[in-house]
């Protein structure tokens, strides 16, 4: 399928960034969801994702912490780094005893930055976002380094993960905006009220994480079943027993449509949001070829404007049971930041 589907490009947001139409989430390869896979695998993996015309890589320091940067930059050497739209994140720490705390002072900052390039081996990220927003810092604070760093060539795309619209504007006034990654799918669709209109007015592109769901809109209730106690997913809400069983229906009716227009559930669910506009690039994470060959074929499937509708009915908001943060944790989902006249220096 790999030779038979064509990717395409696409411009991600004004500022001159183009990249795949389809990005490779990395983060599964190392962290999060289960053990750490073979490097050798995951390096292949990603070299098949490039000649398949998948160029758009997304990696973060925190992944790990810092062991997926490095495995990138290792599939990177020999000629590929030409190849690729290179994204990486900063921001999320481990402060140690299993707390995580986000940082966006200056000097973090250019730290994070320095840190990830010497674990990627080049010399400039194409596109680096703040992962989550530091709500002790004003955003403009935040920006100003990472302007700093584009000046100075180390980046050259800005981005932000989970930003609240109010917070993308601020960080747009000080130095333009080239994406905004949040959690986008069939269903959950939260950012469609106010983030994706702010993205759209300002020109700014849309990076969708997690299209498929986490899994779930590609194998249902038997993807909960098979996970390790290491995976993250075990903790999250929507898969929580409960709610899992309510949301089996969704997934039963996705899987429903998929076999009456010939394709998978996750061709589905994936075409779902490559629909949902040229200025929209889904980075689903997989860790098998297979599945890497499956979700390229997303981009074949064409759905009408009543298959959309009718599978937007299927998970609408009333439909889907839990949230899609782990409860009891901070997300620093849709986060806003004090105002620039209260920033005493670092």
């Amino acid at each position: 399928m790999a030779g038979e589907t064509e990717i395409g490009r696409i411009k991600l947001g004004s500022q001159g960034l183009e990249v795949s139409a389809q990005g490779l989430g990395c983060m599964g390869m190392s962290a999060f969801y289960g053990p750490p896979k073979p490097e050798p695998d995951m390096i292949d993996l990603v070299h098949h994702a490039v000649r398949s015309g998948v160029t758009f890589l997304d990696t973060s320091d925190i992944y790990g912490p810092f062991t997926n940067e490095t495995l990138i930059g290792k599939a990177l050497r020999e000629g590929w780094r030409e190849k690729v739209e290179l994204a990486t994140k900063f921001g999320i720490r481990d402060a140690g005893n299993g707390i995580r705390e986000v940082r966006g002072e200056p000097a973090y900052v250019r730290a994070a930055c320095e840190g990830s390039l010497k674990r990627l081996g080049v010399d400039c990220i194409d596109l680096y976002y703040q992962h989550r927003i530091d709500t002790r810092v004003p955003i403009e604070v935040t920006m100003g380094e990472l302007k700093k760093l584009v000046e100075e060539g180390k980046i050259k795309y800005i981005g932000l993960s989970e930003a609240s619209a109010s917070t993308i504007r601020r960080a747009h006034a000080v130095h333009p905006i080239t994406a905004i990654q949040l959690e986008w799918s069939l269903w959950t669709r939260d950012s469609e009220k106010e983030i994706i209109p702010t993205c759209r007015e300002l020109g700014i592109g849309i990076v969708a994480y997690s299209p498929l769901g986490r899994g779930f809109l590609s194998y249902g209730p038997k993807m909960v079943e098979g996970l390790s106690e290491r995976d993250a997913r075990k903790k999250m809400p929507r898969f929580q027993s409960g709610n899992v069983e309510q949301n089996a229906g969704i997934f039963e009716r996705v899987n429903s449509m998929a076999s009456r227009k010939g394709c998978t559930p996750s061709q589905l669910a994936l075409a779902w949001v490559h629909h949902q506009g040229n200025d929209v690039c889904p980075i689903p994470g997989t860790t098998k070829i297979e599945n890497f060959n499956q979700n390229i074929g997303a981009l074949s499937v064409k759905l009408s404007p009543e298959e959309l509708a009718e599978l937007e009915s299927y998970a609408s908001e009333d439909v889907v049971k839990g949230d899609r943060k782990i409860a009891g944790t901070p997300s620093w989902v849709d986060s806003e930041t004090p105002p620039l006249s209260s920033w005493k220096g670092e």
